[in-house]
């Protein structure tokens, strides 16, 4: 991911909704935000079952703070409610200018609509099954896909006779590059308004990931966005001097 437009001296609030996903996930959190800025706030939110089994050695692991709440009547969820609120305040006390939410739960699509109406960015780690309700309510959205469980080792053979030997297990097949055409478009619109028709790869980075909060070059089977615009051949890709990138409009090409 293209990192020219990211705000390193944000203060970050990474706010976790335990009875939503895993604490698998917690560390991928923070390599996220660490991009972005300093975390001063972690907290964890769930009910007692949650948090004292298995949250509780990730939560003091990763230096967060649990945030128990009670449920007081069945099927209601407070910590939701905490969660909230929490952010709410941290916002109007300026603690935090940048909120990331670790969950895949879109009744937090409101919280983030409005934490962006307050002008801060909101951040969205969450699973596949994160609801476009929610993704497209962040300014940015990563997802996490869990390890894979490992098959069982199976028992060494006891027999005196040579095992035969296993054939090796095929490598597994690599992602196929795909090319969407909306990114041809993104570099049409954005180059309209250039004295020379080139646009930085880095702003091109920051609108698509505007218009599209999950955009991610990887989603496509490409190692970065530059890699990504140089498959295109309706494109123009290259290095200025000053190292940056730039791309525009192959000559000759008016794509619609």
């Amino acid at each position: 991911m293209d990192t020219t437009d990211i705000r390193t001296d944000a203060k970050v609030a990474v706010l976790v909704d335990c009875d939503n996903t895993t604490p698998e996930i917690l560390q991928h959190a923070l390599s996220v935000v660490a991009q972005f800025g300093r975390v001063i706030i972690r907290r964890g939110y769930g009910n007692h079952t949650t948090l004292a089994n298995k949250w509780q050695e990730a939560l003091v692991r990763l230096a967060f703070t649990p945030c128990l709440q009670y449920q007081y009547a069945a099927g209601k969820n407070t910590a939701d409610i905490a969660l909230a609120l929490d952010a709410i305040e941290a916002l109007f006390d300026r603690r935090a200018d940048t909120f990331c939410i670790v969950t895949s739960d879109s009744d937090f699509a409101y919280l983030c609509r409005k934490l962006r109406e307050r002008g801060s960015t909101v951040l969205i780690v969450g699973e596949a099954k994160t609801p476009a309700a929610l993704r497209n309510a962040s300014d940015q959205f990563f997802e996490w896909t869990p390890p894979e469980v490992a098959a069982p080792v199976a028992a060494e053979p006891t027999s005196t006779e040579p095992a035969a030997a296993k054939p090796a297990a095929p490598a597994p097949a690599s992602k196929p590059k795909q090319r969407p055409k909306a990114l041809v478009n993104a570099v049409k619109l954005m180059a309209a308004d250039t004295s020379d028709g080139r646009v930085h790869v880095g702003t091109l980075g920051s609108y698509l990931r505007r218009t599209d909060p999950g955009f991610s070059p990887q989603t496509f089977g490409h190692s970065g966005l530059v890699s990504m615009l140089k498959t295109y051949d309706l494109l123009n890709v290259r290095q200025e001097p000053g190292g940056h990138w730039t791309v525009a409009l192959a000559a000759g090409n008016n794509a619609a």
